[in-house]
């Protein structure tokens, strides 16, 4: 189990620490500010939200086997009302979303999602 955990968080760790740094050239390639719209929050907030849902998964399989895609989408549904909570209120004050504050959300949102559902599938494969 903590070899699980161990495997998922460093993975994770690579990959959005990649994505951060590729997102933030990209930024810098178009003259954007780099740390604006909460892209710290951001990445921060679904990393940790990502390895609390996987270690919940992963302590809950045993006795909750079968509903543990409900799980999953139960921790989906957190992370969208963190997004509405944390995130929203912000992007939202000039009474309309740019496009750039969904992306800063959304990538890192993306990212730890596919990573979650590789790691949840190849659990539920066990």
């Amino acid at each position: 189990m903590i070899a699980s955990v161990i495997r998922f968080v460093l993975i994770l760790t690579l990959l959005l620490g990649a994505v951060f740094a590729l997102h933030t050239f990209i930024l810098h390639l178009l003259e954007k500010p780099l740390f604006a719209h909460q892209i710290i929050k951001a990445y921060v907030v679904n990393y940790i939200l990502a390895v609390l849902i996987f270690c919940t998964l992963l302590f809950l399989k045993k006795k909750f086997n079968d509903q543990l895609g409900f799980i999953f989408m139960a921790g989906s549904l957190l992370k969208f009302l963190f997004f509405f909570l944390l995130f929203y209120p912000q992007y939202y004050a000039d009474a309309k979303m740019q496009g750039i504050e969904f992306i800063t959300f959304f990538i890192p949102y993306s990212v730890s999602l596919i990573t979650e559902t590789l790691a949840v599938i190849k659990l539920l494969n066990k």
